[in-house]
């Protein structure tokens, strides 16, 4: 039935609806409709689809309005979560969309080893030679991640994602957010995404509505990207859980350590 608040999740590249399972079930609990999609090219049975390849930004806009035309028939209020590409998305969403909240967890706006200036020439490149496939983790290979998850990820996917990043903060220097409150959320110990990229944004955002946008910083963790899936080294999703869930679903009466 329709509620009050519903959260629409959105994964990151190469995982599926999985990566949300935690967070999905905890918001559920607390009364609110969760919607968790499946992003276009994702979950494949088999881990070695070259189907990634194939991702367009074109696609994740039409995937976008497609999925907040549903969340509008679960709930009078929309959240919008999501972590890296989804995290992308979460903020293309915030920019553009009037939704009452929204949450880019370590969201990809670039490569963390390359430079700001750089990445616009780099994805660029990217797109004009053959895509190839890169593993995650190039010891463990097709054994990385867990079974409902690619091992790899596109070089092409990687561009057209960084296509809409630029597009956004285009946006984001001239226009204020759409949506009522934003908050980002960046992991101190990142390794994949580029947090100086994540600041920039915030202090676009901020200029703009100073009272609206924040940046929280989760601290102490071990180098990592991945804070999100349930199942990680170091138990990592038990110790970063609720601080999403205080990001995501605010209660007052919540004090984390």
């Amino acid at each position: 039935h329709r509620a009050e608040r519903v959260f629409l999740l959105l994964h990151g590249m190469s995982t599926t609806p999985a990566q949300f399972e935690r967070v999905a079930y905890d918001l559920h609990e607390r009364g609110h409709n969760v919607l968790v999609p499946r992003l276009p090219h994702h979950g494949h049975a088999d881990r070695l689809s070259p189907a990634l390849e194939r991702l367009r930004a074109e696609e994740l806009y039409d995937a976008v309005a497609e999925y907040l035309d549903v969340a509008q028939e679960l709930g009078e209020r929309i959240t919008v979560a999501g972590f890296s590409l989804g995290g992308l998305l979460a903020a293309w969403i915030a920019q553009r969309y009037p939704v009452q909240r929204s949450v880019p967890i370590a969201p990809f706006f670039g490569v963390s080893l390359i430079p700001n200036r750089l990445m616009g020439p780099v994805a660029e490149h990217l797109l004009r030679v053959p895509n190839r496939f890169h593993w995650w983790n190039p010891i463990l290979r097709e054994r990385h991640t867990s079974s409902h998850g690619y091992p790899r990820y596109a070089t092409h996917a990687i561009g057209h994602a960084h296509r809409i990043a630029r597009v956004l903060f285009d946006e984001a220097r001239e226009k204020r957010p759409a949506a009522e409150q934003v908050t980002i959320v960046a992991n101190a110990t990142e390794v994949a995404v580029n947090n100086y990229a994540i600041r920039r944004l915030y202090r676009m955002w901020h200029n703009h509505r100073p009272e609206n946008v924040e940046l929280a910083v989760i601290r102490g963790l071990p180098l990592s990207h991945d804070i999100v899936t349930p199942i990680r080294p170091w138990r990592l999703a038990d110790r970063v859980h609720p601080h999403l869930l205080q990001a995501i679903d605010p209660q007052r009466d919540v004090v984390l350590a």
